[in-house]
């Protein structure tokens, strides 16, 4: 029994040492982040493996564009539709998360989720869409890691850089081609509300918006001119 005790703590602080230095991976990654543009995520490189078995030879549609190259009126609505109280909290809108659970629990399923702009970028980055407690748990230490280590300006800059807008289609460049056939800074107030609204399902939205979606987007375009961006 007492070599048993012994091989469950040799374990476990192996265990602790492996969260650590993975941790600090996390960290390295984020400081280099702060000032060199991520050329590919974890979502990236799992939309990419799933694509490539039907076709090998295929690419994401991606390019990096600098946060003065894209359009105000997307980072408005983008604020406006995932996250009005962006530039306030510190990674975490509790708010908004309190809201999400009324919603759910109204509703008696999963139909909102709270999740900060900070936070959707710690899954894309780092993570994977798979659910759990533990997936949960990391993303929110990314999170603050994200807000400690970047300010508002960057962590908005990268998420419309990085996130899906469709299948294959990353970052607001690449989307705004996709869509609206111009560059990320010509999107006028109308597309940037209807690619922000895409955002929670921008696979499933891609080829055709629901009625309610449209209607969703003309309220987000409503509230943009309120929504505070860096």
């Amino acid at each position: 029994m007492k070599r048993f005790w012994r091989v469950v703590r040799f374990s476990f602080k192996w265990l602790l040492l492996l969260i650590l230095v993975y941790q600090l991976w996390l960290v390295a990654h984020l400081l280099v982040w702060k000032w060199v543009n991520p050329a590919e995520t974890s979502f990236m490189a799992i939309r990419l493996a799933e694509l490539r078995e039907k076709s090998p030879n295929i690419e994401l549609q991606y390019e990096w564009v600098d946060y003065a190259q894209i359009s105000t009126h997307l980072k408005r609505a983008v604020v406006a539709a995932e996250d009005d109280r962006f530039m306030q909290h510190h990674g975490f809108d509790w708010r908004g998360i309190e809201q999400a659970l009324q919603k759910n629990q109204r509703r008696g399923k999963s139909v909102a989720g709270g999740s900060s702009i900070t936070q959707q970028l710690a899954k894309n980055l780092f993570l994977s869409p798979s659910r759990s407690y533990w997936r949960k748990a990391q993303e929110a230490i990314i999170a603050l890691m994200i807000e400690a280590l970047w300010d508002k300006q960057r962590i908005l800059e990268v998420y419309l850089n990085v996130v899906e807008w469709g299948n294959g289609v990353f970052g607001a460049e690449a989307a705004a081609r996709h869509y609206y056939r111009v560059s990320a800074a010509q999107l006028g107030p109308t597309a940037a509300a209807r690619m922000a609204v895409m955002l929670p399902n921008p696979r499933q939205y891609e080829k055709a918006m629901p009625a309610w979606v449209v209607r969703h987007a003309s309220r987000v375009q409503a509230r943009m001119r309120n929504s505070q961006i860096p």
